[in-house]
């Protein structure tokens, strides 16, 4: 039976809606592949688990860079497993897609993301910029004549977007979200206490401990690695505040985007955007205290969707099913 699917083709997470059924699987961007055989033995979650435990003819990667395809073979393949997935549980064949892509990619990334929705499948594949999916998602009203804005701090890429009448007016996207966290703990870390950690820890560390304003009460954690000096696995406490100062560079950042878009934003929608406030998304809208830390920069009220992390798949799922204004904010609609 034709379906119609949305995917969030993300840089650390890929989630796949349905406008009929919801979210259909979400999973971590991840490939497990034999290097000498080239065959692909794990995707999504059961690749992550492999991250910094596999041998060295095994390799575990992210296909997903920035927000774009980087290995255009590995994410056809990663892309064609998890259709086929969702295909063996729904008995649906050869569905409509729409893609979340980041704004602002260039054309031949963009042909890159439909080729390999296209050979995974899909008879049909349709592109949608994030920060529109991400807006709809979120329940803002893109159609009316009013200046909304919209965050969607990703793992590859943040964009601000400010939209209005079912179009995009502004809109910024940099290569600073939650990977460049990421980096920057696994640096700090190497550089305090001669330690390597891995991606997983990192992360770990950003979520249990890390913020963008002084929290009510500090936080402290052990962290296990390596120690560079002795080669030996070492253990070391670290705390709350010294991450958030390790976060500050790409939070700043992002709040320095944040001002460039309004500051070039036309006043009558600042001024709805100054009443009904700024909207984030995306899994870096759950870093604690972001929202008091960008409204005590801005002045602006910010609120944080419900359930962030898919606030892009669920956009593609109800603009699946408005199929008008579908055609007017999609930018390529081919192979069909």
């Amino acid at each position: 039976m034709p379906q119609d699917i949305g995917i969030d083709l993300g840089t650390k997470n890929t989630v796949v809606f349905s406008n009929r059924d919801g979210i259909l699987l979400s999973a971590p961007s991840m490939v497990a592949f034999d290097e000498k055989t080239k065959e692909i033995l794990a995707i999504g979650q059961d690749a992550y688990e492999m991250i910094g435990r596999t041998p060295s003819h095994i390799v575990a990667m992210r296909p997903m860079k920035d927000g774009v395809i980087a290995d255009f073979t590995v994410a056809q393949k990663m892309i064609q497993l998890f259709i086929q997935k969702v295909n063996e549980s729904t008995q649906w064949r050869r569905p409509k897609v729409l893609i979340g892509v980041p704004w602002g990619i260039t054309d031949v990334e963009r042909r890159a993301v439909i080729e390999a929705a296209t050979q995974s499948g899909a008879r049909e594949t349709l592109l949608i910029d994030e920060p529109v999916a991400a807006a709809i998602g979120a329940g803002i009203p893109i159609k009316e004549p009013k200046g909304a804005m919209v965050v969607d701090i990703g793992g590859g890429t943040t964009e601000v977007g400010v939209l209005s009448l079912s179009g995009v007016v502004h809109c910024r996207s940099i290569r600073m979200a939650g990977d460049k966290c990421d980096e920057s703990i696994i640096a700090h870390c190497r550089k305090q206490y001669n330690l390597l950690v891995g991606e997983r820890m990192a992360e770990q560390i950003k979520m249990d401990i890390g913020s963008a304003y002084p929290l009510y009460q500090e936080k402290k954690i052990n962290i296990k690695g390596r120690d560079l000096v002795s080669g030996l696995p070492k253990t070391v406490s670290i705390t709350s505040e010294e991450i958030r100062e390790v976060l500050g560079e790409v939070i700043s950042m992002i709040i320095e985007t944040i001002r460039l878009t309004l500051e070039i934003t036309p006043p009558e929608l600042s001024a709805d955007i100054a009443k009904s406030g700024i909207t984030l998304t995306g899994g870096g809208a759950l870093l604690s205290g972001l929202d008091r830390r960008i409204y005590e920069e801005t002045h602006i009220v910010v609120h944080r969707a419900d359930d962030p992390l898919n606030c892009v798949a669920r956009g593609t799922g109800k603009l699946l099913e408005d199929p008008e204004l579908l055609k007017a904010l999609t930018q390529r609609s081919v192979y069909k």
